[in-house]
């Protein structure tokens, strides 16, 4: 009976706050917080539920993980930087408090600096939810955001792993062995057809080459979740793979959420403390816009990065509970840093939940910078000498390209998002640009000068139908070709306009009726023959 109780809680606060047009995570914690300050008992395995989604999710990441991301300055200069200058803010603020008189119980100084840290991430299981609901986990701002997410998640199992004093087991090193083990298990999943299957297979490589075997030599299970993930990332399946785990990673989730608020409604000092670390919340978003801007991307892009990573991590509680385990820190620290954690979850998904104005308006406020000046990626594009851009290089998309060059055309070029299709295609002599139509950083990037013709090749439901939107926008007068593999998709494309449209699964109808009459028409005698 309880359990019906807890889920009917989820299922009223999540409708409230949809109805409301809020994100349903906000009704997720308030269910948690009055769950937990009623006589109801706690279930245990609500947690256990939350910690199961935080390793699928971790697994989902490192799917879409390139690890060449890490390196790059916008992501490891962010990283470094914001832990830094967070780190010493945070913990002048905690000082700050505790010398006006709050009192969370005994303090020590390196209790303060281990808040202090704690209070320099930003959430995970925001950030990625943000990204994977706004479809924007391949632009240039979602993949700084997880990389700085990815090196802050290692710096805090480092810490963690320091702080317990207990250094991994010596079978650790054998770890290296799931690199040549992926190979196999990329086998199995290319064995693998069925959607559940894949879920099934996704949860069992999160859990148990993943989160388990790490655990057991004595390193963070969650990071182990992610790495594992990360060595499946270049299978050709692992976007189908982090498909099929969505919804179970969505409900694991809502168990994070609500296990946050069952401990109860906080005392006084654990409110004063929050709202005071709610205060740091702007500078938090600012220390990061700047700090990118400083290392020359564009205003949009430092804005919704910051933004993006607005909220506290769920780490902090886990580094504030260690702290308060060792006696660096009172008992009542870890219930007053879990609040401070479920508001700003609240206040991040406020912010970002329809963000145009306001990122508009705050980059207004940024200084301008020279177009020179500016990082590679963040830099005008110039289709010099292209008459013809080829939108999704997928197999419709390359054959495109292929007969458009056969038939004498010059100056074609391909766009797709995904680098290692890009980097292949280019060894094989294609003219091929790694970019993301649907992202209109894109679109205020470039500068199509002499383009005439615009073919619409991409396979992501929509992404078509989105990239001849922003096609109108840029007032764009050349000749367009789609191909739609939905009835409905192909009827927005002809009342939008576009030139020709192909629906691609009618003509491979057409085509195999054609070969089916050619066989008819041409096999009787054999047919005849075989039947003696």
């Amino acid at each position: 009976m309880i359990p019906a109780v807890y889920l009917l809680a989820v299922v009223v606060f999540g409708f409230a706050a949809t109805l409301l047009r809020l994100p349903p995570l906000v009704g997720f914690l308030a269910a948690g917080f009055v769950l937990g300050s009623s006589p109801l008992p706690n279930l245990e395995f609500v947690e256990v539920l939350g910690d199961l989604g935080v390793a699928v999710l971790l697994f989902t990441i490192g799917l879409k993980l390139d690890l060449r991301v890490l390196r790059r300055k916008e992501v490891a200069g962010t990283a470094v930087i914001v832990m830094t200058v967070l780190s010493v803010l945070s913990a002048a603020v905690v000082a700050a408090l505790l010398a006006l008189g709050l009192d969370l119980g005994a303090t020590t100084p390196g209790g303060i600096a281990a808040v202090g840290f704690a209070l320099s991430f930003s959430s995970t299981v925001v950030v990625v939810k943000l990204l994977e609901d706004r479809d924007d986990a391949g632009s240039l701002y979602g993949r700084i955001a997880i990389g700085v997410l990815v090196i802050q998640d290692i710096a805090a199992v480092a810490y963690m792993t320091i702080a317990s004093g207990r250094l991994p087991s010596p079978w650790a090193a054998a770890l290296v062995l799931l690199w040549p083990a992926s190979r196999l298990f990329g086998k199995v999943l290319d064995r693998i057809d069925h959607r559940e299957m894949r879920a099934l297979f996704g949860m069992s490589m999160a859990l148990l080459p993943g989160y388990l075997l790490f655990d057991l030599v004595g390193i963070d299970g969650d990071l182990g979740a992610l790495i594992m993930g990360a060595l499946l990332a270049s299978h050709p399946a692992a976007k189908e793979l982090s498909s099929a785990l969505f919804t179970i990673k969505e409900i694991l989730l809502v168990g994070f959420f609500l296990a946050i608020g069952l401990d109860g409604v906080p005392d006084t000092a654990a409110f004063e403390f929050a709202g005071a670390l709610l205060l740091l919340l702007p500078v938090r978003s600012l220390v990061y816009t700047l700090v990118l801007r400083a290392l020359g991307m564009r205003r949009r892009t430092s804005v919704l990065t910051g933004l993006a990573l607005t909220a506290y991590s769920e780490f902090a509680l886990i580094v504030v509970g260690t702290a308060a385990d060792h006696g660096l820190l009172g008992a009542q620290w870890p219930a007053a840093v879990s609040l401070a954690l479920a508001l700003s979850f609240v206040v991040s998904a406020l912010v970002n939940h329809k963000p145009v104005s306001l990122v508009r308006w705050l980059s207004g406020l940024l200084p301008h910078r020279p177009a020179s000046t500016l990082h590679p990626d963040e830099q005008p594009l110039r289709l010099d000498g292209v008459c013809t851009v080829v939108f999704g290089m997928g197999r419709a998309g390359r054959s495109t390209y292929t007969r458009l060059y056969a038939d004498g055309e010059s100056g074609v070029l391909g766009i797709d998002n995904d680098a290692t299709k890009v980097e292949e295609l280019t060894r094989q002599g294609f003219n091929v640009l790694e970019a993301d139509a649907t992202d209109q950083q894109f679109w205020e990037r470039l500068e199509a000068v002499h383009v005439s013709t615009v073919v619409l090749a991409m396979s992501e439901p929509g992404a078509n139908v989105h990239v001849l939107d922003w096609l109108d926008r840029s007032h764009f007068e050349g000749r367009v070709l789609a191909i739609a593999r939905y009835d409905d998709e192909a009827a927005s494309m002809r009342a939008a306009g576009v030139d020709v449209v192909i629906n691609l699964y009618e003509g491979a109808g057409e085509a195999l009726a054609r070969a089916a009459e050619s066989l008819d028409s041409g096999s009787s005698a054999p047919d005849s023959n075989a039947g003696r």
